[in-house]
């Protein structure tokens, strides 16, 4: 593999593959930056809808609408036209099978140098590229949903992947406005991941054993340690508490913490009878349309508003 380019400033041309609502948000965040992106979807009756997350995401970043403008939506890969590309991201869907088709395409069409991202949330960078001629190229960037609202993104490096990938990645995110975590070794859920799931383990086994409600769960995250967490990062605040105190709570909470290898029975029920959310009106609790765009909203306006308050810190 070549040497990347340096990194590219504002107006630089990111291509995105996949336009569902990561791909969409993922775009408006270059759009927002002065970039030029175009983007693969190939169900063109999808297309309106998705210009109109693009235009919405712009608004909520605080963006000119009309950034949208340079926006290119093309059906195909081979529609995309990589040769003045800056930077490709993957945001199709979370199948490996489809993400290694897609990996072993791009590996033809763009260019040497020219970093190659997926945005898998799970599946490691280096099962993806197998087989690539270029994998020295490909990492993994990370977004969290809703992604142009959660600043933080993951960059993973793989198993093959060369150091100033990862590097240019980085800079290309922080020139964004973005903050990029860089992780070390290509582990399942990478970093943020492998700790919520963490804390999701321990939160569905206290649903479980009848230890609290959803509501009780959520209500303790939210407005316990998990409020502290805009203003600061566990380790964090650990320091600023003493870590000896964390050192004696932790010898007396661990031995009793859930390390089942199985995921929730509570959470497999509801699965299997279909209790999904909103998109199927009901999980832990009943949705309408209404009531599910009610509660999105307010998730995003207390998403923008958290983003405000880290600005300022």
């Amino acid at each position: 593999m070549s040497e990347p380019a340096p990194a590219t400033a504002p107006g630089g041309h990111a291509a995105v593959v996949g336009f569902g609502l990561m791909g969409c948000d993922i775009a408006a965040i270059f759009l927002a930056g002065g970039w030029r992106v175009t983007a693969v979807e190939p169900d063109r009756a999808a297309w309106p809808a998705r210009l109109d997350r693009v235009a919405a995401s712009l608004g909520q970043l605080g963006a000119d609408r009309r950034r949208s403008d340079a926006l290119d939506l093309v059906a195909s890969l081979a529609d995309v036209g990589f040769g003045d590309a800056d930077v490709v991201v993957e945001a199709v869907p979370e199948r490996l099978d489809l993400k290694r088709a897609v990996f072993a395409e791009l590996d033809k069409l763009v260019p040497p140098g020219v970093p190659v991202a997926s945005n898998a949330s799970g599946f490691r960078i280096t099962d993806i590229s197998e087989g690539c001629e270029t994998r020295g190229r490909m990492a993994n960037l990370h977004f969290f949903l809703p992604a142009h609202l959660v600043p933080g993104v993951e960059v993973v490096r793989g198993e093959h992947t060369e150091p100033a990938v990862c590097d240019r990645l980085a800079e290309i995110m922080t020139g964004l406005g973005r903050q990029a975590i860089r992780v070390g070794r290509d582990v399942p859920g990478f970093l943020a991941n492998r700790i919520q799931h963490a804390l999701m383990r321990e939160a569905f086994h206290a649903i479980d054993s009848g230890l609290a409600s959803a509501e009780e769960v959520d209500r303790a995250v939210r407005f316990c340690f998990g409020f502290r967490y805009v203003a600061a990062g566990p380790i964090m605040q650990k320091e600023l508490a003493g870590l000896e105190t964390q050192l004696a709570a932790a010898a007396t909470i661990y031995p009793s913490l859930h390390n089942g290898t199985e995921p929730s029975p509570t959470l497999a029920r509801l699965v299997a009878e279909g209790r999904l959310g909103p998109k199927t009106g009901r999980g832990f609790w009943e949705w309408t349309p209404e009531s599910a765009e009610r509660e999105r909203a307010r998730y995003e306006r207390a998403l923008r508003a958290a983003a405000v308050v880290l600005r300022e810190g």
